[in-house]
Protein backbone atom coordinates (compact mmCIF):
# COMPACT_ATOMS: atom_id res chain seq x y z
CA UNK A 1 0.00 0.00 0.00
CA UNK A 2 1.15 3.53 -0.73
CA UNK A 3 1.18 6.02 2.16
CA UNK A 4 -1.51 8.83 1.50
CA UNK A 5 0.11 10.95 3.81
CA UNK A 6 3.16 11.29 1.81
CA UNK A 7 1.15 11.15 -1.18
CA UNK A 8 -0.73 14.52 0.13
CA UNK A 9 2.79 16.06 1.47
CA UNK A 10 4.12 15.53 -2.19
CA UNK A 11 0.81 17.69 -3.34
CA UNK A 12 1.70 20.42 -1.14
CA UNK A 13 5.56 20.64 -1.66
CA UNK A 14 4.07 21.13 -5.15
CA UNK A 15 2.20 23.55 -4.94
CA UNK A 16 4.63 25.87 -2.12
CA UNK A 17 7.21 25.30 -4.71
CA UNK A 18 5.41 26.76 -7.72
CA UNK A 19 3.67 29.72 -5.55
CA UNK A 20 7.16 30.51 -4.18
CA UNK A 21 9.41 29.98 -6.92
CA UNK A 22 12.78 29.82 -4.66
CA UNK A 23 16.25 30.62 -6.53
CA UNK A 24 18.09 27.65 -6.49
CA UNK A 25 21.95 28.13 -7.45
CA UNK A 26 23.47 24.80 -8.89
CA UNK A 27 27.23 24.37 -9.33
CA UNK A 28 26.67 21.60 -11.66
CA UNK A 29 28.65 19.59 -14.59
CA UNK A 30 28.53 20.56 -18.18
CA UNK A 31 26.20 18.48 -19.76
CA UNK A 32 23.50 19.05 -18.20
CA UNK A 33 23.22 22.80 -17.22
CA UNK A 34 20.59 23.75 -20.10
CA UNK A 35 18.10 20.73 -19.26
CA UNK A 36 18.40 21.16 -15.64
CA UNK A 37 17.67 25.05 -16.05
CA UNK A 38 14.35 24.36 -18.09
CA UNK A 39 13.48 21.24 -15.50
CA UNK A 40 13.96 23.53 -12.75
CA UNK A 41 11.84 26.51 -14.35
CA UNK A 42 9.11 23.70 -15.49
CA UNK A 43 8.61 22.85 -11.95
CA UNK A 44 8.08 26.40 -10.53
CA UNK A 45 11.83 27.12 -9.33
CA UNK A 46 13.85 29.98 -10.81
CA UNK A 47 17.50 28.42 -11.60
CA UNK A 48 20.94 29.86 -11.56
CA UNK A 49 23.92 28.30 -12.65
CA UNK A 50 27.48 29.98 -11.27
CA UNK A 51 30.28 28.38 -10.45
CA UNK A 52 33.05 31.18 -10.50
CA UNK A 53 34.82 31.43 -7.39
CA UNK A 54 34.27 35.36 -7.08
CA UNK A 55 30.74 35.29 -7.06
CA UNK A 56 29.74 31.88 -5.61
CA UNK A 57 29.00 32.87 -1.70
CA UNK A 58 27.58 36.20 -3.12
CA UNK A 59 25.08 34.55 -5.28
CA UNK A 60 24.34 31.07 -2.43
CA UNK A 61 23.05 33.96 -0.28
CA UNK A 62 20.32 34.70 -2.06
CA UNK A 63 19.27 31.13 -2.72
CA UNK A 64 16.74 28.77 -1.47
CA UNK A 65 18.65 25.84 -2.03
CA UNK A 66 22.68 25.23 -3.61
CA UNK A 67 23.22 21.89 -5.70
CA UNK A 68 26.79 20.44 -5.65
CA UNK A 69 27.32 18.03 -9.15
CA UNK A 70 30.91 16.77 -9.71
CA UNK A 71 30.01 15.29 -12.92
CA UNK A 72 32.30 17.17 -15.24
CA UNK A 73 34.91 17.82 -12.08
CA UNK A 74 38.00 19.90 -11.76
CA UNK A 75 39.53 21.30 -8.43
CA UNK A 76 38.79 24.83 -9.43
CA UNK A 77 35.06 23.76 -9.26
CA UNK A 78 35.59 21.79 -6.26
CA UNK A 79 36.78 24.48 -4.70
CA UNK A 80 34.06 26.79 -5.58
CA UNK A 81 31.44 24.29 -4.11
CA UNK A 82 33.87 24.19 -0.71
CA UNK A 83 33.03 28.25 -1.01
CA UNK A 84 29.64 28.41 -1.45
CA UNK A 85 28.76 25.02 0.76
CA UNK A 86 30.58 26.70 3.50
CA UNK A 87 28.68 29.94 2.94
CA UNK A 88 24.94 27.94 2.52
CA UNK A 89 25.90 26.35 5.82
CA UNK A 90 26.39 29.49 7.23
CA UNK A 91 23.11 31.01 5.99
CA UNK A 92 21.29 27.31 6.81
CA UNK A 93 20.95 27.13 3.32
CA UNK A 94 20.02 23.49 2.04
CA UNK A 95 22.78 21.45 0.26
CA UNK A 96 21.99 18.45 -1.95
CA UNK A 97 25.21 16.48 -3.53
CA UNK A 98 25.17 14.79 -6.75
CA UNK A 99 28.60 12.81 -6.39
CA UNK A 100 28.83 11.28 -9.77
CA UNK A 101 31.04 8.94 -10.62
CA UNK A 102 32.67 8.65 -7.12
CA UNK A 103 33.65 5.12 -6.21
CA UNK A 104 34.90 5.17 -10.44
CA UNK A 105 38.41 7.49 -9.99
CA UNK A 106 40.71 9.05 -7.22
CA UNK A 107 39.43 12.61 -7.77
CA UNK A 108 35.69 11.50 -7.90
CA UNK A 109 35.89 9.99 -4.93
CA UNK A 110 38.07 11.99 -2.86
CA UNK A 111 36.25 15.20 -3.72
CA UNK A 112 32.85 14.07 -2.68
CA UNK A 113 34.16 12.95 0.21
CA UNK A 114 36.08 15.86 0.63
CA UNK A 115 32.49 18.12 0.38
CA UNK A 116 30.83 15.28 2.88
CA UNK A 117 33.28 15.94 5.35
CA UNK A 118 34.28 20.07 5.17
CA UNK A 119 30.32 21.26 4.86
CA UNK A 120 27.14 19.90 5.99
CA UNK A 121 24.98 17.99 3.09
CA UNK A 122 21.41 17.96 3.40
CA UNK A 123 20.92 15.47 1.23
CA UNK A 124 23.23 13.00 -1.18
CA UNK A 125 21.44 11.51 -4.33
CA UNK A 126 22.99 8.91 -6.87
CA UNK A 127 23.07 5.43 -7.53
CA UNK A 128 24.27 3.02 -5.11
CA UNK A 129 27.50 2.52 -6.15
CA UNK A 130 28.02 6.29 -5.63
CA UNK A 131 26.59 6.84 -2.44
CA UNK A 132 28.38 3.90 -0.45
CA UNK A 133 31.50 5.33 -2.11
CA UNK A 134 31.77 7.88 0.38
CA UNK A 135 32.08 5.56 3.34
CA UNK A 136 35.42 6.06 4.80
CA UNK A 137 37.82 3.93 6.08
CA UNK A 138 36.71 1.90 8.79
CA UNK A 139 32.91 2.67 7.99
CA UNK A 140 30.41 -0.12 9.13
CA UNK A 141 29.41 -0.28 5.90
CA UNK A 142 32.76 -2.02 4.04
CA UNK A 143 32.91 -4.87 1.84
CA UNK A 144 29.63 -4.06 0.18
CA UNK A 145 31.77 -2.72 -2.90
CA UNK A 146 29.94 -5.02 -4.91
CA UNK A 147 26.63 -4.16 -3.97
CA UNK A 148 25.10 -2.17 -7.10
CA UNK A 149 21.17 -2.67 -7.05
CA UNK A 150 18.98 -0.31 -4.73
CA UNK A 151 17.45 -2.93 -2.67
CA UNK A 152 20.80 -4.54 -1.66
CA UNK A 153 21.97 -1.17 -0.52
CA UNK A 154 19.69 -0.86 1.98
CA UNK A 155 21.20 -1.75 4.83
CA UNK A 156 24.67 -0.25 4.39
CA UNK A 157 22.48 2.56 3.42
CA UNK A 158 20.97 3.61 6.41
CA UNK A 159 24.25 3.26 8.29
CA UNK A 160 25.83 5.53 6.40
CA UNK A 161 23.41 8.00 6.89
CA UNK A 162 23.91 8.17 10.47
CA UNK A 163 27.72 8.18 9.72
CA UNK A 164 27.36 11.13 7.53
CA UNK A 165 24.63 12.78 9.51
CA UNK A 166 22.46 13.25 6.45
CA UNK A 167 19.80 11.95 4.22
CA UNK A 168 20.75 9.55 1.46
CA UNK A 169 18.63 9.00 -1.93
CA UNK A 170 19.73 5.75 -4.13
CA UNK A 171 17.75 6.40 -7.09
CA UNK A 172 17.10 3.15 -9.66
CA UNK A 173 13.43 1.31 -10.93
CA UNK A 174 12.58 1.88 -7.17
CA UNK A 175 14.19 4.83 -5.35
CA UNK A 176 15.21 4.52 -1.72
CA UNK A 177 15.50 7.71 0.98
CA UNK A 178 16.85 7.34 4.32
CA UNK A 179 18.08 9.64 7.20
CA UNK A 180 19.13 6.47 9.20
CA UNK A 181 15.85 6.56 10.89
CA UNK A 182 13.50 6.11 8.38
CA UNK A 183 13.38 4.48 5.28
CA UNK A 184 11.15 5.64 2.06
CA UNK A 185 10.35 4.20 -1.28
CA UNK A 186 9.20 5.54 -4.26
CA UNK A 187 7.88 3.62 -7.28
CA UNK A 188 7.19 6.36 -9.65
CA UNK A 189 9.11 6.20 -13.01
CA UNK A 190 9.38 4.21 -16.45
CA UNK A 191 12.51 2.79 -18.21
CA UNK A 192 12.68 5.57 -20.65
CA UNK A 193 14.20 7.85 -17.91
CA UNK A 194 17.47 5.62 -18.39
CA UNK A 195 18.14 6.20 -21.85
CA UNK A 196 18.06 10.10 -21.70
CA UNK A 197 21.73 11.80 -20.56
CA UNK A 198 21.44 13.99 -17.29
CA UNK A 199 17.76 12.23 -15.47
CA UNK A 200 19.85 11.58 -12.61
CA UNK A 201 20.87 14.92 -12.30
CA UNK A 202 17.51 16.49 -13.36
CA UNK A 203 16.33 14.25 -10.32
CA UNK A 204 18.73 16.14 -7.63
CA UNK A 205 17.80 19.83 -8.92
CA UNK A 206 14.33 19.08 -8.36
CA UNK A 207 14.98 17.60 -4.70
CA UNK A 208 16.86 20.71 -4.46
CA UNK A 209 13.80 22.79 -5.61
CA UNK A 210 12.08 20.80 -2.77
CA UNK A 211 14.69 21.13 -0.27
CA UNK A 212 14.02 25.30 -0.66
CA UNK A 213 10.24 24.58 0.25
CA UNK A 214 10.37 21.72 3.14
CA UNK A 215 12.54 21.69 5.79
CA UNK A 216 11.98 18.11 6.26
CA UNK A 217 15.15 16.57 4.12
CA UNK A 218 13.82 13.11 4.28
CA UNK A 219 10.61 14.17 3.16
CA UNK A 220 11.76 17.07 0.72
CA UNK A 221 13.83 14.12 -0.98
CA UNK A 222 10.74 12.05 -1.01
CA UNK A 223 8.21 13.74 -2.77
CA UNK A 224 10.24 15.16 -4.79
CA UNK A 225 11.34 11.97 -6.33
CA UNK A 226 7.67 11.08 -6.63
CA UNK A 227 7.32 14.03 -8.57
CA UNK A 228 9.80 13.39 -11.04
CA UNK A 229 9.06 9.68 -11.18
CA UNK A 230 5.54 10.26 -12.36
CA UNK A 231 6.62 13.18 -14.43
CA UNK A 232 8.57 10.23 -16.10
CA UNK A 233 5.22 7.79 -16.21
CA UNK A 234 3.18 10.96 -17.78
CA UNK A 235 5.98 11.60 -20.56
CA UNK A 236 5.85 8.50 -21.27
CA UNK A 237 2.17 8.57 -22.10
CA UNK A 238 3.03 10.76 -25.39
CA UNK A 239 6.14 9.15 -26.65
CA UNK A 240 7.90 6.34 -27.38
CA UNK A 241 11.23 7.13 -27.62
CA UNK A 242 14.10 9.01 -26.07
CA UNK A 243 14.60 12.22 -27.98
CA UNK A 244 10.53 12.69 -27.69
CA UNK A 245 10.45 11.90 -24.15
CA UNK A 246 13.14 14.20 -22.90
CA UNK A 247 11.09 17.02 -24.25
CA UNK A 248 7.88 16.07 -23.07
CA UNK A 249 9.47 15.26 -19.46
CA UNK A 250 9.64 19.00 -19.08
CA UNK A 251 6.30 19.56 -20.38
CA UNK A 252 5.48 17.10 -17.75
CA UNK A 253 6.94 18.57 -14.72
CA UNK A 254 5.14 21.59 -15.93
CA UNK A 255 1.73 20.23 -16.28
CA UNK A 256 1.38 17.84 -13.08
CA UNK A 257 -1.09 19.72 -10.78
CA UNK A 258 -1.42 19.32 -6.79
CA UNK A 259 -4.38 16.87 -7.91
CA UNK A 260 -2.40 14.59 -10.08
CA UNK A 261 0.74 14.26 -7.61
CA UNK A 262 -2.09 13.45 -4.75
CA UNK A 263 -3.17 10.77 -6.61
CA UNK A 264 -0.14 9.23 -8.39
CA UNK A 265 2.18 9.33 -5.85
CA UNK A 266 3.86 5.79 -5.27
CA UNK A 267 5.87 6.59 -1.99
CA UNK A 268 5.93 3.79 1.18
CA UNK A 269 7.31 3.84 4.40
CA UNK A 270 9.42 0.49 5.54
Amino acid sequence: MFDSRMAQKAAENLEKLKEKKPLVHNITNFVVMNYTANALLACGASPVMAHAQEEVEEMVSFAGALVLNIGTLTPYWIDSMLKAGKRANEAKIPIILDPVGSGATKLRTDSAKRLTDEIAISVVRGNASEVLSLAHEGSRTKGVDSIHSVDDAADAAVILAKELNTTLAITGAVDLITDGKIIYRVSNGHKLMGYVTGTGCTATVIIGAFLAVDSNPAEATTTALAYFGLAGEKAATHVDAPGSFQISLLDALYSIDKKQMEEGAKIQIQ
